[in-house]
């Protein structure tokens, strides 16, 4: 194994961050909050850093509410479906396995069964137009919400499990064109991070401490500020994704 043969200069553990303030849109249920989707690859986890809320979530288990006030860290596992709701100022920051893959790709929001067909369909639906004014970004991004909550509903009051087994088989057949891509950034990321920890543990076990040495230290202000995400007005950072 050759001096640097492993490096990574991302987050620690290949996982990446953003600060999220969570919409604060009424529904048709009247519940205020975000977007359900599910993950297919990657889990998350939720520090809330001010307000109260609430998670939704769906999985083969069932459903399930988690309350979210200061000081809670919640995380959920690839195929739960998950919805934030908004009860009083919900602010969270977000930490996202796979350099950030949840918010890159890896996230397939609960739309209605003939919106899931094919990759264009459901990009037609979901994609948010970044040159357009914000007015009509957010117009677009609360729409996209209210379609998704139309499938999530069915999903919740759906007898059975097929309902949502059918919507994982459509979420994996929507996203593998893009495995590849995918691929390149779990490698770049999460199997970097862990080999440079292999890599570490040898050269101390030869009793090699050249690569402390080799220190640095980083920050970084947001890249992006107020995109509009899934879930709500998202702060984004550059590094490890």
């Amino acid at each position: 194994m050759s001096d640097g043969e492993f490096t990574f200069a991302g987050l620690p553990g290949g996982v990446a961050v953003s600060h999220l303030c969570v919409y604060d849109w009424p529904a048709a249920d009247g519940e205020r909050g975000g977007t359900p989707h599910l993950h297919l690859t990657c889990s998350e986890a939720y520090v809330v850093t001010g307000g109260r809320g609430a998670v939704q979530t769906l999985t083969t288990s069932g459903y399930e509410v988690t309350p979210l006030a200061p000081g809670t860290v919640a995380w959920f596992t690839p195929g739960t479906v998950h919805r934030l709701v908004n009860e009083d100022g919900l602010r969270i920051t977000v930490l996202m396995q796979n350099s950030g893959l949840p918010e890159a790709g890896d996230a397939v929001l609960t739309l209605p069964p003939e919106y899931l067909t094919d990759p264009e369909t459901y990009a037609a639906a979901t994609t948010v137009p970044a040159d357009a004014p914000e007015a009509e970004r957010e117009r677009f991004a609360r729409a996209r919400r209210d379609l998704a909550l139309q499938g999530y509903r069915a999903l919740r009051e759906a007898t059975g499990p097929e309902p949502l087994a059918a919507f994982h088989r459509a979420a994996a057949a929507l996203v593998r064109p893009r495995l590849a891509g995918w691929r390149e950034r779990w490698q770049r990321g999460a199997q970097a991070a862990a080999a440079a920890t292999g890599d570490q543990l040898d050269r101390l076990e030869r009793g090699d401490v050249t690569h402390l040495a080799d220190a640095v230290v980083r920050s970084e202000q947001p890249s992006e500020q107020g995109r509009f995400g899934m879930c709500g007005r998202l702060d984004v950072y550059r590094q490890g994704q």
